[in-house]
């Protein structure tokens, strides 16, 4: 049947999934609310609802439109196209727990370029006005949750009834079927993943549009025509893009891009290679993605704040670091992934464990952890520039309106980012056993690699010769030495392993 369970944190119980599953909905709605319509302060939005109740989330959810749906059906159309007609390098995901080896069409750049320079390109020709978007977002918003969850339910029908691989089952429960997902690679046809285009193509991309129109809509252009194009600038709300928007965007803008540079990278994460495609991640990318994500732009609209020079410039620096160490930290770990750790990490070998796992067919098989690097600071260390750089691209709103919901996504993310490192400690755990214990000790905050200042190292060579006691031991194969303030010695390839206890101290 596959695989069986869906590792999470104790936290996620069935009473929060059920919670998640009946609030995400009306947040998305209240949240646009307050910032479009109530200034962006919860305390108006806390005294409207006072006044008239539950009525109050009624009246003000907007019924999806037809202009909503056409926006949402072209943007997904155009989208869909683009991931299977351009031309991409193809580039096989990690192993599955049954064995499979999913294939992917690398084109995610591409489709970035195309995407951006078609949007521009309808607007600067007069052919589509990017303001319509922000105009109708609460109804864009409110299409999305109604057809999301149609999209979710149609995906839980297909992992039982034509499930694209053996990586899928029930766990048991209706409702945590539904929001943890039946299937790890849901496809249609052969060559259209759902997860690449519900999480990288519709979640990661409507990022980046919506990006771009909050821009437009405080600095609109309008086109109008004749016999040649003319135009002319019409400053529709301050007359011009202030420079928090600017910083806001451009820090969206290169942390976009550079997810669809290192997109290849992303399909061997916990979102792709290990969670299923339901509720969770699906509706999550479609929905959550395009709201909670762009919110700090979208506050911005009709907030904007000087900043000046200086501090504008400080704040985009700053955040143009954040992106970069996050995306360092990510090629490392695919470099050494894709070289079978035979590479350099800060111009040294790798320091590495050579953990072996079983399958769930029985198969022994073995993986590399790193511990050099950005990945010898701490496990899950590449969250920490992640979620600064979200806060670099939140700050421009400053702290001028009494408001924290600027800083809502930055907030939300560390929540995400908690929860996903305590459920990957224990997924790689259950994994990896006694390795992960080993590459979890390793993380004692000393990032240096020198063997002499680690609590272990890794060799490889031809042959090595150990002392233990008065005896000498050749062997050929990788060794993991554990210094003198150790009593145990290790030595393990792939599912072998010889324990040496020593009375004196290692030669």
């Amino acid at each position: 049947m596959g695989e069986t369970k869906t590792v999470h944190s104790p936290i996620v119980t069935y009473t929060s999934i059920v919670s998640l599953l009946t609030l995400a909905p009306p947040f998305v709605i209240l949240l646009w609310y307050t910032m479009v319509h109530a200034d962006g302060s919860v305390l108006q939005t806390f005294e409207y609802f006072r006044k008239h109740g539950l009525q109050g989330l009624k009246n003000i959810w907007p019924a999806p439109s037809l202009i909503a749906w056409k926006i949402i059906a072209c943007f997904g159309a155009f989208e869909a196209i683009l991931q299977l007609a351009l031309p991409g390098k193809r580039v096989e995901g990690p192993i599955s727990p049954n064995g499979n080896i999913p294939v992917y069409k690398e084109n995610g750049l591409l489709a970035y370029a195309v995407t951006l320079v078609t949007y521009l390109g309808l607007w600067w020709f007069g052919i589509f006005n990017p303001a319509v978007v922000y105009d109708h977002l609460g109804e864009i918003y409110s299409a999305l949750i109604v057809g999301s969850l149609v999209f979710c339910i149609l995906l839980y029908l297909k992992g039982h009834l034509a499930p694209s691989s053996s990586d899928s089952g029930s766990l048991g429960n209706f409702i945590i079927d539904f929001y943890w997902g039946m299937e790890l690679y849901p496809r249609i046809g052969k060559n259209f993943d759902i997860k690449v285009f519900t999480n990288c193509r519709f979640g990661m991309m409507s990022w980046a549009v919506l990006a771009v129109t909050y821009c437009i809509k405080q600095w609109f252009v309008q086109f109008s025509f004749d016999s040649q194009i003319i135009f002319y600038l019409q400053y529709e709300m301050n007359g011009g893009v202030s420079d928090s928007m600017l910083v806001n965007t451009v820090l969206m803008l290169v942390y976009i891009t550079k997810f669809f540079w290192w997109e290849a990278g992303y399909w061997s994460t916990m979102d792709i290679a290990h969670d299923r495609a339901g509720f969770y991640i699906c509706w999550g990318c479609l929905v959550w993605v395009p709201s909670i994500y762009t919110s700090p732009g979208m506050y911005l609209v009709n907030h904007p704040v000087h900043l000046g020079t200086q501090l504008a410039v400080l704040i985009l620096i700053s955040g143009l670091l954040c992106i970069y160490v996050n995306y360092d930290c990510d090629r490392q770990r695919q470099v050494f992934r894709r070289t079978n750790g035979k590479c350099l990490i800060w111009g040294k070998a790798p320091s590495k464990i050579v953990a072996s796992y079983k399958t769930e067919q029985g198969e022994t098989k073995t993986s590399l952890l790193l511990i050099s690097g950005w990945w010898g600071v701490s496990r899950h260390f590449h969250y920490v520039p992640e979620i600064l750089a979200a806060f670099f691209w939140s700050v421009p709103a400053l702290f001028n309106h009494a408001s924290f919901l600027p800083y809502f996504y930055v907030i939300f993310l560390i929540i995400l980012l908690l929860d996903r490192a305590k459920r990957d400690d224990d997924r790689c755990s259950s994994k990896y056993g006694k390795y992960w214990k080993m590459y979890c000790d390793k993380h004692i905050g000393d990032a240096s690699s020198d063997p002499e200042h680690l609590d272990y190292c890794s060799y490889e060579a031809p042959w090595i010769i150990l002392g233990a006691s008065d005896r000498l031991i050749e062997l050929d194969f990788t060794v993991y030495l554990f210094t003198s303030n150790s009593s145990l010695l290790e030595v393990s390839l792939v599912d072998m392993s010889l324990k040496l206890c020593l009375l004196n101290s290692l030669l």
